[in-house]
């Protein structure tokens, strides 16, 4: 297992199981990324925050798009910076390395301080991203072909990969990790994470709140179910607008905070209008 200066053990902000505890110590002790999947809104990239918080570590951040290719987290090349220079006699144009930029890997490896890289969402980039990462996070080290400079890292990062499983991933990029998939809670885990962010809320509410986001999780055909984040937005503008309790079940006040597709929406005013109750559902 990681020597005790490396050894997450959750934070205040964070509602952790054992089985993900776990799984983030085993990928720090073995060195492998730990690749996280799970639905939307279930603490993937949080998670990240709060190693880094435990660990008392930097988090570099790298959130990848549809466009994001993987040279874009080693480096990148200022031609048109140095182009400009040479035409207006700026800057020494033969000192390449000036217009060599760093990516967030490349912040990684160069920094001073182990660091925590979140890789954030690797799914949404193109089939060959991950494949094209394995040497660097093998090796922990990358090739500048411009300053003909090898970039190694001069402390390994705790990587963090999230994946919301739109895609499949390589099997030769799973090998290199450690797996871990977050459950959505259930309603006693999230009656926790409630009161981590919100302390001593009213009992009742939680309750009843809690059984209505539940019973629209359930809702059948929703295009897009509530996620925890939305709960909790939920539950604040119920705090703040101070709603009656009685009120939830037959007006469900501000369901827009939970519910975020039209069709969803469309569908629940469609049950209303039929005279059913949530409570009865």
């Amino acid at each position: 297992m990681a020597n005790n200066m490396n050894v997450f053990k959750g934070s205040d902000n964070y509602v952790v199981t054992d089985e993900l505890m776990n799984a983030v110590n085993v990928s720090i002790a073995l060195k492998k990324p730990l690749l996280i999947k799970g639905e939307p809104g279930t603490g993937k990239t949080m998670l990240a925050e709060a190693i880094a918080e435990s660990l008392d570590m930097p988090l570099i951040i790298w959130s990848i798009k549809s466009t994001t290719k993987a040279q874009d987290g080693l480096y990148v090349y200022d031609t048109v910076q140095r182009l400009y220079d040479s035409q207006f006699g700026e800057g020494d144009v033969k000192n390449i390395g000036q217009y060599i930029k760093l990516g967030k890997l490349g912040e990684a490896f160069t920094s001073d301080r182990q660091v925590v890289l979140l890789i954030d969402e690797i799914d949404k980039a193109d089939l060959e991203f991950p494949n094209d990462l394995l040497w660097e996070l093998d090796k922990m080290e990358f090739y500048i072909n411009e300053t003909k400079e090898t970039i190694t890292a001069k402390h390994r990062p705790i990587v963090i990969i999230t994946s919301n499983a739109e895609k499949e991933l390589p099997d030769a990029f799973l090998r290199r990790c450690i797996f871990h998939y977050i459950e959505f809670p259930d309603e006693e885990k999230m009656e926790e994470i409630i009161h981590v962010h919100y302390g001593d809320i009213d009992k009742h509410l939680v309750s009843e709140a809690l059984e209505a986001f539940y019973k629209i999780r359930e809702m059948k055909d929703l295009q897009k179910r509530p996620s925890t984040s939305e709960l909790l937005d939920w539950i604040q503008a119920l705090m703040i607008s101070g709603v009656s309790i009685t009120d939830l079940y037959e007006n469900m006040p501000f369901l827009g905070v939970l519910l975020k597709k039209n069709q969803d929406l469309d569908t629940f005013e469609e049950i209303k209008t039929k005279g059913y109750s949530l409570r009865n559902w």
